[in-house]
């Protein structure tokens, strides 16, 4: 079974269908001479006997009408009748035939048995003493004048019956094979047609061709896939712009501060202070070398974080409130004048470990002070943590795709921060999003409800196999 199924993968669609429509046609005809055939056999000799019945009940309505005579002609062109009368032994027959002896023999021996209503009977006779027999059926009714009233008729019927009844039906079955046939070819043709054209489209993205497009005017899971390869296509070519635009963006960002150091060293060098002073001219160069070190660290940091993997403990066991308060402690020096608000509530855990969660915090409340105009609130509930600025709205598409890794920012930069705090949030079971209040603008991470359900189920096992254990 394992080889066939391997077998059929490997063939086409149109291969396929032929394999199918094949086994089809062998099942049926397994199931019309198995099956179909005695059906069809039992119910031509159901048929036979029922033509014998009328045959007979006809001539005991003449004899009725008629009586001490039995017609000399023949009432049905496929049935012999004879009447059999024991007070003389003689057989006589309506038209005019003679009675096979071996038909004879067994007519006597019914007569000798108590028949109750009609007796059918089958005997196989060969004409000419031959050896080829032919098998007849008939039938035998005791009269009330006590003759033997005989209907035979030759099998020869049934056969024909048979054949032309099984004809019938397998002709029938062929011809609705045939249209099956056609009508699946036409629907095969309708899934080649689009697989080849999605085919070439893959294979032209491959190959970075321009003029790859692609237009299949569906809506069944075919035209879903296509309208999905095109998405893709589009996401992906707008992803790598993007990355190439960054790309040059970090190249200049990296450049300016290296132009800037070593034009000013070489400047030092030389004994001239390109910023009045030496102290100062120093400062710029510690300044740009400070930039330079924040670039390097961020994008070793996303390229970091993208290998993060959720190998914690189950449950919630880190307390945010001392990562929040050991990251306000080194970050609200930046901008003195920005209020910081607190409203936190104590004993709130999340999942994860320490330093990840501390880069997140810190990143959520550097991007606020980037735009803060006069306070950040930062609120800490039951699996909830939201950053809040005064500062301007951010705008609706951009809100959607704020997190992915190579978006601008509102001030045109390529900042990691956010893609940094999106992968670490996804990766421990949390969801983050940005949206405007009519104050300004929040980052919200809350945990997604089904997860911190299976969270507190695993802390309830674990409480229940403390107990045990003591």
């Amino acid at each position: 079974m394992k080889r066939m199924r391997m077998w059929l993968r490997e063939l086409s669609l149109t291969q396929q269908l032929l394999t199918i429509v094949f086994l089809f046609i062998v099942i049926f005809a397994a199931f019309v001479f198995i099956f179909l055939s005695p059906s069809i056999d039992r119910f031509a000799e159901t048929e036979m006997y029922r033509i014998l019945h009328n045959s007979q009940s006809t001539l005991i309505s003449y004899m009725e009408d008629h009586p001490l005579t039995f017609p000399n002609y023949e009432i049905n062109p496929d049935v012999d009748e004879y009447l059999y009368v024991p007070s003389s032994g003689r057989f006589v027959s309506s038209g005019g035939k003679k009675i096979d002896p071996a038909l004879r023999d067994e007519i006597l021996e019914i007569a000798k048995t108590d028949i109750v209503g009609i007796a059918d009977e089958k005997i196989q006779i060969s004409p000419d003493d031959s050896e080829a027999y032919t098998e007849y059926l008939y039938s035998v009714t005791r009269l009330n004048d006590g003759t033997f009233l005989v209907s035979v008729m030759a099998d020869s019927y049934r056969m024909q019956f048979q054949r032309s009844l099984v004809n019938s039906v397998v002709m029938l079955n062929l011809l609705f094979v045939s249209i099956l046939f056609l009508f699946l070819m036409l629907w095969v043709g309708t899934l080649i047609i689009p697989l080849a054209q999605i085919k070439n489209y893959v294979t032209k993205l491959k190959n970075d061709d321009p003029d790859a497009s692609l237009s299949i005017r569906r809506h069944d899971e075919i035209g879903e896939v296509a309208d999905a390869l095109v998405e893709m296509a589009d996401d992906l070519s707008r992803q790598n712009r993007e990355k190439e635009e960054m790309i040059q963006n970090i190249s200049h960002d990296l450049k300016t501060p290296i132009a800037t150091i070593k034009s000013y060293g070489e400047a030092i060098k030389d004994g001239i202070y390109p910023y009045e002073t030496l102290e100062k001219s120093v400062d710029v160069i510690i300044e740009h070398a400070d930039r330079l070190e924040k670039k390097v660290y961020s994008l070793i940091l996303l390229n970091k974080m993208g290998y993060l993997l959720d190998d914690c403990e189950e449950g919630e066991n880190l307390n945010m409130a001392d990562v929040i308060d050991m990251v306000l402690m080194s970050l609200k020096v930046i901008r003195p004048e920005i209020e910081f608000i607190r409203e936190i509530d104590s004993g709130v855990c999340f999942h994860g470990e320490e330093e990840p969660w501390r880069i997140v915090v810190e990143n959520l409340i550097d991007n606020a002070l980037r735009y803060a105009k006069s306070y950040i609130r930062i609120t800490l509930h039951d699996g909830e943590l939201c950053v809040i600025n005064d500062g301007s709205k951010i705008d609706s598409e951009l809100a959607e795709k704020l997190f992915h890794p190579y978006e601008k920012g509102t001030d045109g930069k390529f900042g990691l921060g956010l893609s940094i705090v999106y992968r670490v949030v996804t990766t421990y079971g949390y969801r983050v999003s940005a949206e405007n209040l009519p104050e300004g603008v929040c980052f919200r991470i809350s945990r997604d409800s089904q997860k911190k359900e299976r969270t507190r189920r695993s802390e309830r096992r674990k409480k229940e196999k403390k107990k045990e254990k003591r």
